[in-house]
């Protein structure tokens, strides 16, 4: 049945056409949401093997959402993992989930939002006054 698809299909290369031929209304429209946040320069937490798929359809119509793209997890639906390589995606969890309703999602979210805290908040050497100097040697005989 999917050879058959295929073949019905096979002129459907620009990822629209893929999209329009074999997706489904709730991928086009988060693949039109990651488009819309990325333009916005927002954060897109990619959960799942449908999330993912429309992942694959927004960055091939523009790269640059690759940039804001973080991935969830690692779930064990059949294919996830060869979408995940098709992204270049390195999932935050492998926890083999396949739950569904954003599970993976919302086992990630603490994990970005500590990244974030950690970035905006972490002290500089110089803000906490750490010398960058090298510590003097310490002498074996003492």
């Amino acid at each position: 049945m999917l050879e058959a698809a295929l073949a019905a299909h096979a002129d459907a290369r620009a990822p629209l056409d893929a999209l329009a031929c074999f997706g489904g209304f709730e991928i086009a429209a988060m693949a039109g949401a990651m488009l819309e946040a990325a333009r916005r320069r927002m954060v897109i937490l990619v959960d799942g093997f449908i999330a993912s798929a429309a992942a694959l359809v927004a960055t091939r119509v523009a790269p640059e959402v690759q940039r804001f793209c973080v991935f969830a997890h690692l779930s064990d639906e059949h294919g996830h993992r060869a979408l995940l390589a098709a992204l270049g995606a390195e999932p935050l969890l492998q926890l083999s989930m396949r739950l569904g309703e954003g599970s993976g999602a919302v086992l990630a979210y603490p994990l970005v939002v500590s990244a974030v805290a950690f970035l905006r908040e972490m002290a500089t050497f110089a803000s906490a006054g750490v010398s960058e100097q090298a510590p003097p040697a310490l002498d074996p005989a003492a």
